[in-house]
């Protein structure tokens, strides 16, 4: 089979990885890839993620037997729609289901009307109208503010206080801090409770968890600095016990997905919840329409069912045939970021790797290109995700470590601290 993903990060790296165990597959195409993907896929540095036409065009003329569409944008602006309209199988939501993510407003009222528990909120359009709310009474500081649209993961701020409320809202509304994506906003009750991330596969009415996460978003050590992409991911999360996975099934996975259909837009593709664990029971606090980035490379690593089976499964709407199976070891993935990130950083810089890595080791290669030298450079802000897997996650955050250690490059950054929270809940 000749297979194309959409997409050249971290995540695309770990869902190629994993396609590739499939005997059946030749060719993998990767658009546009990285550096480091192009020694396990054919890259095409040339078409982008969201050149929705030419990667229609490039589909159809590499006879592509099945495409993986990854990141938000290209879901959002319809790539899937495109690639059925050109006859291609195709895993990942259409468009009108995948705004479940595009817009917070569409997710935040879809909970509401459907009774899917989810923190209190109020919609804005207009900027003095937002800046009155959170001065009027009843208002209480931390307080979440949400651009409604796709943000690369870093449209949600949480103010402190009456004062940085205001500048968030003037930042996003008035000054374009996320774009268009900030014309509207969702002010929202700030929850409290431990974070846990479920990625799930569907077919729109079958559903499958896959082993959930710890997310560790903020870029400094104790979760301090600002929010990123993600700086580090443990799976499983010992706070999710199976019987709030149980809850969670019940009072959020299934109405998710009733309500989707119920809105003429079923839900078929990698759905994931971003959830919190509150004194009053857990709670979304995001729903996003692909594989999260970091979350999937601790994921798929102990995925023991063939992913590319389970695809097609979601495809054919099938998926309720098939024992999706797990490891039932934990994984550790640490981010090595470009100093500055997310804020300003420099490219191009050399990186070294290690000759040689554990068995139990991966490196998924994000923000990094090949010179036409054939050397490897930094592109992006963050560079690479150190993975391990092992019997426990103890074994897998030392393991994870140490061949981080090992990866070379100058600026490089790295949270010291991933995990810490998940081993004190087991520990506790």
């Amino acid at each position: 089979m000749n297979l194309l993903v959409v997409g050249g990060g971290g995540r695309e790296h770990a869902i190629i990885k994993k396609l590739r165990e499939n005997s059946t597959v030749e060719t993998i195409y990767a658009l546009p890839g990285n550096g480091g993907i192009a020694a396990d896929a054919v890259c095409v540095p040339e078409i982008g993620a969201k050149d929705i036409d030419k990667i229609v065009d490039f589909a159809i003329s590499h006879a592509v037997d099945f495409a993986v569409v990854a990141p938000d944008d290209p879901l959002a602006l319809g790539c899937v729609d495109r690639l059925h309209k050109a006859g291609i199988p195709c895993f990942g939501p259409d468009a009108k289901a995948a705004r479940i993510e595009a817009s917070k407003v569409f997710s935040k009222n879809l909970m509401k009307k459907y009774g899917i528990p989810t923190a209190r909120y109020e919609v804005f359009d207009d900027p003095g109208a937002a800046l009155d709310y959170l001065r009027g009474p009843g208002v209480s500081f931390p307080i979440v503010v949400k651009a409604d649209g796709l943000a690369l993961g870093k449209g949600v701020l949480i103010p402190q206080s009456l004062r940085e409320a205001e500048l968030s809202v003037r930042a996003i509304m008035e000054e374009g801090a996320f774009g268009d994506s900030g014309s509207r906003i969702v002010i929202e009750e700030f929850l409290t409770g431990p974070e846990v991330s479920v990625l799930a596969f569907t077919d729109g009415r079958s559903i499958a968890p896959m082993v959930s996460s710890m997310d560790h978003k903020r870029a400094g050590d104790g979760d301090t600095g600002l929010n990123t992409g993600g700086m580090g991911t443990v799976a499983p999360n010992p706070c999710y016990t199976p019987e709030i996975a149980a809850e969670c099934m019940e009072t959020i996975f299934l109405p998710t997905l009733a309500a989707m259909r119920s809105e003429g837009c079923p839900f078929k593709g990698c759905l994931y919840f971003g959830l919190m664990l509150t004194p009053e029971g857990p709670r979304v606090i995001e729903y996003n329409c692909r594989f999260g980035d970091p979350e999937t490379q601790v994921v798929l690593p102990l995925l023991r069912t063939d992913l590319l089976s389970i695809m097609q499964a979601v495809e054919n709407e099938t998926l309720g045939d098939l024992n999706v199976e797990w490891s039932d070891g934990a994984a550790a993935c640490v981010i090595l970021a470009s100093g500055g990130y997310p804020e300003q950083y420099k490219k191009g810089i050399p990186i070294t790797l290690p000759e040689r890595l554990p068995p139990n080791v991966t490196l998924y290669h994000a923000g990094d290109k090949l010179t036409e030298d054939g050397r490897l450079v930094t592109s992006g802000g963050r560079v690479l995700g150190v993975t391990a897997s092992a019997s426990t996650l103890k074994e897998a955050l030392e393991d994870a470590y140490e061949a981080a250690g090992a990866v070379k490059f100058a600026g490089r950054y790295l949270r010291t601290d991933i995990g810490k929270r998940a081993l004190a809940a087991l520990e506790g």
